[in-house]
């Protein structure tokens, strides 16, 4: 399992003929391309949570970030993938960033990660991260594995580490004092050269940031090759489960912490010796994040076990699905023109497959909690403290495209961005997007009459959900939700009559 972090969409195989990335290309050519991915929360940690978890960040306990005075971690009765599957007899490591915890709850077996060495050097070093992977894969144990690759690139890095750049893009490249990363020939780019996103303003300050985002990236696409070049010197590649992805969106505004399709779209290649003719193929198909523990639990057919995160909680329920059958079939792009009708009405109605998001924090001083659910037809989000600001990060605070748009927007001078400020800031209590009239949710539709039952629909999809996920926060902000004592058999949201 490959985990990038903080990446979107910046690769060939999706699009971006700016962007190159070879190695990843590659991998996509053996794999089934999914080419609507979304995480189930727009942040590090709780993502990666709820990645090994299959559980949804409300659920597994990992509100907000890891590390440092954030200090959120999963509860101790949570279950993960490295856990399960060394129960069933497989052999788990982990090389480069983890950001989760406890232990107890995540414990790999072999694990190189910044709890014991620099995130720079197990994380963006890749020759580094190639020896790792190498001594993983030349252990004499016969037992089957789970290796999961934490990839550090290509997170922002101008506030930890500035003397290396704004994304680490000096980090490693052979210029004096940066040091050199022999398996990494860094790639150039000048900033008129970049693929200015939708959601990003076109200003020479943001094609800057661009510019600095896919020099990194170009690391950790010849970091994926490396990888993939230790499996096939191992003998593994052809009997291997891979899969590449990324933990949240593109640390831009409108991306990482949000849940507008930036901050959630993912890249997913599943890559499976099992399924050759899948190679190649893409499917359309609404996947989540969520749906990678199943898929690698069917895949290696070990059960997912049945438990209680606390003691007299209810069973656990994992609400996404396995991937396998997708790689077992190409897209079904036909049908009847009765049953393509059929589905039209259907979403049209808020129906259909869905995929789901749940977001509490980031940083500590982040508390936003919002949910959202998103069919082929719609999005539907519901910021809970819509009263308030939407909180802003440390690391994008201090990024030259965010930094063009407050002074922009401070000095009265232009601005090319798809909102403004005081919109980004400002949100409605709930925000429904058509994504076919609308695929960049610039239009709020929410109040019109004319998508009343749509609306309707996705309210009580999502509040199933949320029911089934066990939410602490299913009942917000109007009410309190009451579930112990008394109302252990019957939960109920009792009002507040705060006027929410």
């Amino acid at each position: 399992m490959l985990v990038a972090d903080d990446a979107g969409l910046e690769l060939t195989t999706y699009g971006n003929k700016a962007c190159r990335t070879p190695h990843l290309d590659a991998l996509a050519r053996r794999s089934t391309v999914f080419s609507s991915a979304f995480t189930s929360v727009s942040s590090c940690s709780p993502s990666r949570a709820a990645l090994l978890t299959g559980l949804p960040s409300h659920q597994n306990g990992m509100y907000g970030l890891h590390q440092g005075v954030h200090h959120f971690s999963s509860f101790d009765g949570a279950r993960s993938l490295p856990g399960i599957l060394a129960a069933h007899g497989l052999r788990t490591g982990i090389v480069g960033k983890k950001h989760v915890g406890p232990e107890g709850v995540f414990p790999f077996e072999f694990a190189h990660t910044e709890e014991t060495e620099s995130v720079l050097q197990v994380g963006r070093n890749i020759t580094r991260m190639r020896q790792l992977v190498r001594r993983f894969l030349a252990a004499p144990d016969p037992r089957p594995f789970f290796l999961y690759v934490g990839f550090h690139d290509p997170h922002r890095c101008g506030h930890t580490h500035p003397q290396y750049g704004i994304f680490c893009e000096r980090f490693g490249d052979g210029t004096p004092g940066m040091g050199v990363i022999p398996d990494w020939t860094p790639e150039q780019y000048r900033p008129e050269d970049v693929a200015v996103p939708f959601f990003i303003q076109d200003t020479p300050a943001a094609r800057l940031d661009l510019a600095a985002q896919y020099r990194t990236i170009s690391r950790l696409d010849q970091g994926v090759g490396v990888v993939m070049t230790e499996l096939a010197r191992a003998g593994h590649l052809n009997d291997t489960l891979v899969i590449y992805t990324s933990d949240n969106g593109v640390p831009f505004a409108r991306g990482r912490t949000n849940l507008y399709d930036p901050g959630v779209v993912e890249p997913l290649l599943v890559s499976s010796p099992r399924h050759p003719a899948s190679w190649g193929t893409t499917s359309h198909a609404l996947a989540s994040l969520l749906d990678l523990t199943p898929t690698v639990m069917a895949w290696l057919g070990v059960p997912y076990p049945h438990y209680s995160i606390w003691k007299h909680g209810a069973p656990v329920t994992l609400t996404g699905r396995s991937l396998v059958p997708f790689l077992a079939q190409r897209d079904k792009t036909g049908g009847s023109r009765q049953e393509k009708r059929a589905a039209r009405r259907v979403a049209r109605r808020g129906g259909g497959e869905a995929v789901f998001a749940s977001h509490q924090t980031h940083e500590a001083t982040m508390h936003y909690p919002m949910r959202s659910v998103r069919t082929v037809a719609f999005k539907l989000i519901q910021n809970m403290y819509y009263r308030m600001p939407f909180p802003v990060d440390q690391d994008l605070y201090l990024a030259p495209a965010f930094q063009d748009i407050l002074n922009r927007t401070h000095d009265g001078r232009p601005l090319p961005w798809l909102t403004s400020l005081d919109q980004y800031y400002h949100r409605p209590r709930w925000q429904l997007y058509d994504l076919r009239r609308d695929p960049h949710e610039q239009r709020n539709v929410a109040g019109k009459k004319r998508y009343a039952a749509a609306l309707a629909t996705l309210r009580a999809r999502l509040r199933t959900w949320q029911d089934t996920t066990q939410d602490p926060w299913r009942c917000g902000p109007g009410a309190v939700l009451e579930d112990v004592g008394a109302f252990r058999q019957h939960p109920a949201c009792l009002p507040l009559y705060n006027g929410l």
